[in-house]
């Protein structure tokens, strides 16, 4: 009971430290992102709309010569934060009321659209490589490690050991153009691009253009799970409760499975557990590589167009999946080992 008092606290206070971190980071970035300079008179389908939409959502007014001036920044900030729970409605060009967007809207990737609406539509592509990724990546980063703990200090060892260290060492996208250029300009067996289809992403036409994308992010995460799992394993089968299953009449095979990869686990999950959140975020370079209309796509399109309302909704989005991500992550170890006792004393 005691124990269950100390977790439930831990994890309301860990909660609101996370609530209180996103509010923090909001915060700057929305003040940054406010101050950032703007040229209406650039790319823009309608200046006027976009002036007009300013006003309405309380970032700009009207002077009496006519010309539009910004609000001031905290003006702005509680204005954004009140609009959230009460958006205002206003009336447009042919007399229906209509309500403000709470986000802001899109002036250059998708003209007078919600940054939600844009975001929801680019998370399918985002999330099925990154979950296809993991499906190849854990169990082969896994068997690759425990075979090697199997294997210490024996050629077999050494060989994979100098090839995880290259693996690690060389970035994801180098990776991606070799594969591109291999397979996919130079061979021809697979698609150099991702197809976009948004009508049928779990077709095979989709999932067979994805194949070079998910290969170059699933890479490092094995060789990045085989390091790993090799270390902890390698530890554990050294450790004397070892030695007392083996005298006790197990096999090495029922000791290793039923007992010391149990213990090496422990580590190793919350790493599982925190890529498997993290499937929204996407990767921002594959995706560029390999034209994936996806969420790391959106987010570098917002940064170069100057979308300002689209950059801000979409980082927060990062912000809140780290957030979240890290406290499920921390709370994965009580789960894991019952021997932690999370937020209690010594």
């Amino acid at each position: 009971m005691r124990d269950t008092k100390q977790m439930l606290r831990y994890i309301v206070q860990r909660l609101a430290l996370m609530v209180f971190t996103f509010l923090v980071i909001f915060t700057i970035c929305f003040i940054l992102i406010r101050m950032l300079p703007i040229n209406a008179s650039v790319g823009l389908k309608d200046p006027e709309t976009f002036y007009q939409a300013q006003v309405n959502m309380g970032r700009m007014y009207r002077g009496e010569d006519g010309e539009y001036y910004a609000v001031p920044v905290l003006e702005q900030f509680w204005t954004f934060l009140r609009n959230l729970f009460n958006p205002p409605t206003y009336t447009n060009s042919l007399g229906v009321s209509q309500e403000v967007s709470r986000w802001g809207y899109s002036w250059y990737i998708s003209w007078l659209e919600s940054p939600m609406d844009i975001l929801s539509k680019r998370l399918p592509p985002t999330i099925l490589i990154n979950v296809y990724s993991i499906i190849v990546a854990v169990p082969l980063g896994l068997l690759l490690g425990i075979y090697m703990a199997l294997k210490k200090n024996k050629w077999q060892d050494y060989l994979l050991s100098v090839v995880i260290m290259l693996v690690i060492s060389v970035p994801s996208f180098v990776y991606a153009f070799l594969l591109q250029y291999l397979f996919g300009y130079k061979w021809a067996i697979l698609d150099p691009m991702v197809s976009n289809n948004s009508a049928n992403w779990l077709s095979f036409g989709v999932f067979k253009s994805m194949i070079l994308p998910i290969i170059s992010m699933s890479l490092g995460s094995i060789a990045g799970y085989a390091r790993y799992t090799r270390a902890e394993l390698t530890e554990v089968l050294t450790s004397d409760f070892m030695l007392l299953a083996r005298t006790k009449g197990l096999s090495r095979r029922q000791a290793t499975v039923h007992h010391a990869f149990k213990n090496a686990l422990v580590p190793i999950f919350p790493m599982i557990l925190g890529e498997i959140i993290s499937v929204l975020s996407g990767s921002i370079i594959i995706e560029q590589i390999f034209s994936v209309n996806g969420v790391g796509n959106l987010f570098l399109s917002s940064i170069t167009q100057r979308d300002y309302d689209v950059f801000q909704f979409v980082g927060m989005f990062y912000v809140l999946i780290g957030l979240v991500g890290s406290l499920v992550v921390d709370l994965s170890y009580g789960i894991v080992d019952p021997r932690i006792r999370m937020g209690g004393k010594k």
